[in-house]
């Protein structure tokens, strides 16, 4: 999961202005108020002549292809599939501020980006959406939701922040099971270290997995209200919670538990240290395991990397679904073609669910409908840690600030953790007020 560079970010920041008419997040017709809920078609039903569009990601451009494909057709439907270059977000938030909308478009369905397009003006409300009750129960709810209102469709399973482990690594060294909580991780991390492995692999030359290791540390924080007290103003990130969480980063880095060339070290690094078993462990999010599995079949991957979710109480996941997890769809003033983007998604995650999860190899979200052979162990684990996982401050957050990029710059010793912790803050503070937010 990659996270916007710098100067993006102060793009998304401007168009974010734009999308609020630098006023109001609600400024524009609200998508419910007074309106009938939105009524689902019959996900077969002849939409002969009509064409919709779904913008996409460069690494999502595929992933439609054998649904879509289904969809034309039983309805007779065209869809077209068309690339955002990278940024993505940033690319589609400047696309919608200046008028320029598709039918559908991936997007990462937390409460801060949904903000970011302004969901209550620009996009379909989903409630009563026909599939959500065939979703696995602790599935429902978990993203895609704002103001108690569902914008967004889970597509697949949300990604999850926690720790890629090298099966081999730990039982040459006697390790029979994963750590139940962090500190129990560090400790085992310092017993490798004393044998000579390098326990943990950072690749803070690509800068956007820093951050996770810090919310790991705040998944407690989170479940108790961390992130709802950060948006109210009620708490920062230079206050003791999360500023501990930066500074036990930085400590753990400055033990050596990390490898040599933290400063440097890049994802494909850090995915060839793992599977190689030069690293024992890191902490990652689904792309990761992407990652790997362009380098190793499943059966190879079964055999030498696992997963477990950490915690300081536990093993409990921090949930971070992305651009790639689910579609929204736009209110673009068409109702025949709003209505057909409502279809097509009743018809994704309805009759074509199954077509859709075979192609991708995929975990499945339906319980009726089986997760395919040849999806990694790895992944089921990643999946089975949702129902008890908590938000990401990507999930719950009502702006998301580079931590990332000012805790990279720790690393290479250009800020402190308390500099981190202040411009972290500073940045917050300033897309919180774009958005909106109250007390800012």
């Amino acid at each position: 999961m990659r996270t916007a560079p710098r100067t993006a970010i102060m793009v998304a920041a401007a168009a974010l202005l734009a999308l609020t008419a630098c006023s109001d997040p609600a400024a524009g017709p609200a998508a419910t108020a007074g309106a009938a809920p939105a009524t689902w078609p019959d996900p077969s039903a002849r939409l002969d002549g009509v064409t919709l569009t779904i913008w996409a990601a460069q690494n999502s451009t595929t992933v439609p292809k054998a649904v879509t494909d289904a969809f034309s057709q039983a309805t007779g439907a065209k869809v077209e599939v068309v690339t955002v270059p990278d940024p993505y977000e940033q690319g589609v938030q400047t696309k919608v501020a200046t008028g320029d909308k598709p039918d559908l478009a991936f997007w990462q369905p937390t409460a801060s980006m949904l903000t970011a397009l302004n969901a209550r003006a620009n996009l379909q409300p989903l409630d009563g959406a026909p599939w959500i009750e065939r979703l696995s129960p602790e599935l429902r709810d978990i993203t895609g939701i704002l103001d108690r209102t569902r914008y967004a469709a889970l597509i697949t399973s949300p990604a999850v922040e926690g720790v890629y482990y090298n099966k081999e690594v730990f039982a040459a060294n006697g390790v029979k099971e994963p750590p139940k909580t962090f500190d129990e991780m560090v400790e085992l991390a310092r017993t490798l270290k004393g044998k000579g492995v390098t326990p943990f692999f950072e690749m803070a030359g690509d800068k956007w997995a820093t951050q996770w290791w810090v919310q790991v540390q705040l998944a407690d924080a989170a479940r108790d209200g961390l992130w709802e007290r950060i948006n109210t103003g009620k708490e920062t990130f230079e206050d003791k919670t999360v500023l501990d969480a930066i500074k036990t980063y930085k400590g753990l880095i400055d033990e050596g538990l990390f490898n040599a060339d933290i400063k440097t070290a890049a994802f494909e690094d850090q995915g060839e240290a793992l599977l190689s078993g030069k690293a024992a462990m890191a902490v990652q999010v689904n792309s990761f395991f992407g990652q790997l599995q362009a380098k190793a079949d499943t059966a190879e991957l079964d055999e030498k990397i696992g997963f477990f979710p950490i915690s300081p109480s536990g093993n409990v996941g921090t949930s971070i679904p992305d651009q790639s997890n689910a579609l929204v769809a736009f209110r673009t003033g068409d109702e025949k073609r709003e209505a057909a983007a409502r279809q097509l998604l009743a018809y994704w995650m309805g009759p074509g669910y199954g077509t859709f999860v075979a192609d991708r190899k995929t975990v499945s979200l339906r319980p009726d409908v089986p997760t395919p052979d040849g999806v990694p162990q790895a992944l089921k684990d990643v999946h089975a840690s949702l129902g008890e996982s908590v938000g990401s401050m990507q999930s719950l957050a009502v702006a998301n600030p580079d931590l990332y990029l000012n805790l990279a710059d720790m690393i290479t010793g250009s800020l402190t953790p308390e500099q981190v912790a202040a411009a972290t803050q500073k940045q917050f503070a300033q897309l919180a007020k774009a958005a909106g937010a109250p007390g800012f």
